[in-house]
C-alpha cells in the first residue's frame, strides 16, 4: 500500500481552512497543460515514448528548486485502491489514473508532489503544471505554478506557437494552458432555488461548474467545482481576474441566501442542519452520498455559528477521508469489503472523528 504519510500533509495542505473565505471556498487550483516539443502528443504516443518524456522530465527537475525534493509516484506500479486514493485527494485526475473506460493505465504515467505544487506526467498531456491552495487564493496559487513553469521552462523545450501560444492535445487548453478552479459550497443557493440562475449566468461569461471531482463527477452536498472554459486569446492575468471576479460575486450571493433563510426559515434551516449533524454522530450505516449530503448540512451549521466545536477543518477532512478508497484502506490487508461493510465503516469512522480530536489528521 503507498505511503501517503511521506507527503506534506499527505499531500492535502488545502484541507486547513486557513484561506481566503475558505467558510465557503474548499480550495483553489490551478493547472498548466504543456507538452515537449519534438514528442508525439499523449493520445497517440506509444509506452516507450511515454517512458521517455517521463526520463527527460525527472531529469530536469532535479536541480528545480520546487521540485526538487519532491515524491515521485508511479501510478502505473500501483493497484487501484491506491491510485483510487490519489484521487480522493485531489492528486491526480481520472484519467492518469485508469478510473474512466477499461481502468487501463498508461505506461509512464506519474505524478510528482512537493508541499502544494506537483506535476501530472503523460496524462492527455505530457505536463500538466498544478498548484493546489486553501480558500479563494488564484494569484498565489498561479505564482506557485508560474514560477515552477519557468523553472521547468529553462529545462525543457515546450511546444510553442507564436501564434496560438501552447500546443495541447485537446484545442480548448490552446494559448496558455491555464485551467484554474474554485471547489465552493453552496447550500444557501441550491435551498432558496437560486442556484440554476446563477449557474446559466456562469456559462454565458465563459465558465462552466463541475462536481467535487472535476470533469465526469456529479454534484453532491451542494459542492461545485467552478473554472474557465477556454485558454485561447486571453492573457493568464485575465483569466484568473475574470475568474476571481465571478467567484467573489457568487460568494456573495450565497452569504445573502444563507441571511434569508435565516430571516426567513429559521426554525426549518436550524432542524435540517441539526439533523444532519445528528445521524453523522449516530448512523450505524452512511453510503458515500447520503454521507456528502449530511457533511454539507453540517459545514453550513458550522459556516452560520450554529454548531460548536467542530471545526472547518474537520469537516474538510471527512469529505476525503469518507470517500469510498480511503474506507477501504482502513482495513488493508484483510479480505475485500463489501459496499455495505464499507457503509458500516464510514459511519463508524465518521462518528469517531466527531467524538474525538477533530484536528489530527487520520
Amino acid at each position: 500500500m503507498i505511503d501517503l504519510s511521506l507527503l506534506s500533509d499527505g499531500g492535502m495542505p488545502w484541507l486547513d481552512a486557513s484561506g481566503r473565505a475558505s467558510h465557503l471556498v474548499l480550495s483553489t487550483r490551478v493547472r498548466l497543460a504543456r507538452n515537449l516539443r519534438g514528442r508525439i502528443f499523449g493520445l497517440r504516443n506509444s509506452p516507450k515514448e511515454r517512458e521517455a518524456i517521463l526520463t527527460e522530465v525527472l531529469a530536469a527537475t532535479r536541480d528545480t528548486p520546487q521540485l526538487a525534493e519532491a515524491m515521485l509516484i508511479r501510478l502505473d506500479q500501483l493497484d487501484r485502491n491506491d491510485r483510487e486514493l490519489l484521487h480522493e485527494r485531489h492528486l491526480v485526475s481520472r484519467e492518469l489514473v485508469g478510473l474512466e473506460g477499461g481502468g487501463d493505465v498508461r505506461a509512464g504515467a506519474g505524478l510528482l508532489v512537493q508541499n502544494r505544487v506537483g506535476v501530472m506526467l503523460n496524462e492527455e498531456d505530457h505536463l500538466r503544471i498544478q498548484g493546489l491552495h486553501s480558500g479563494l487564493a488564484l494569484e498565489a496559487a498561479y505564482a506557485e505554478v508560474d514560477a515552477l513553469d519557468s523553472e521547468l521552462g529553462q529545462r525543457l523545450a515546450f511546444a510553442f506557437h507564436p501564434q496560438f501560444g501552447y500546443l495541447t492535445s485537446c484545442p480548448t487548453n490552446v494559448g496558455t494552458g491555464l485551467r484554474a478552479s474554485v471547489l465552493i459550497h453552496l447550500p444557501g443557493l441550491v435551498l432558496t432555488k437560486e442556484i440554476t440562475k446563477v449557474l446559466q449566468g456562469l456559462s454565458q461569461v465563459g465558465l462552466t461548474f463541475r462536481g467535487l471531482y472535476g470533469e465526469g463527477s456529479e454534484v453532491v452536498g451542494n459542492f461545485f467545482q467552478l473554472s474557465n472554459q477556454t485558454t485561447l486569446a486571453k492573457s493568464e492575468v485575465d483569466l484568473l481576474d475574470h475568474l476571481g471576479k465571478m467567484v467573489r460575486q457568487i460568494v456573495e450571493y450565497e452569504e445573502q441566501a444563507r441571511h434569508i433563510l435565516l430571516r426567513d426559515a429559521p426554525a426549518i434551516i436550524e432542524d435540517k442542519i441539526w439533523r444532519a449533524y445528528g445521524l453523522l454522530r449516530h448512523a450505524r450505516s452512511l453510503p458515500v452520498e447520503e454521507a456528502m449530503n449530511l457533511l454539507s448540512g453540517a459545514r453550513l451549521g458550522v459556516g452560520l455559528g450554529l454548531i460548536p466545536d467542530v471545526t472547518m477543518y474537520a469537516l474538510n477532512k471527512l469529505l476525503v477521508y469518507a470517500q469510498p478508497a480511503h474506507i477501504a484502506a482502513l482495513d488493508a490487508g484483510g479480505p475485500a469489503l463489501s459496499r455495505s461493510d464499507i457503509n458500516i465503516k464510514r459511519a463508524s469512522y465518521i462518528r469517531q472523528a466527531l467524538t474525538s480530536g477533530h484536528d489530527k489528521t487520520p
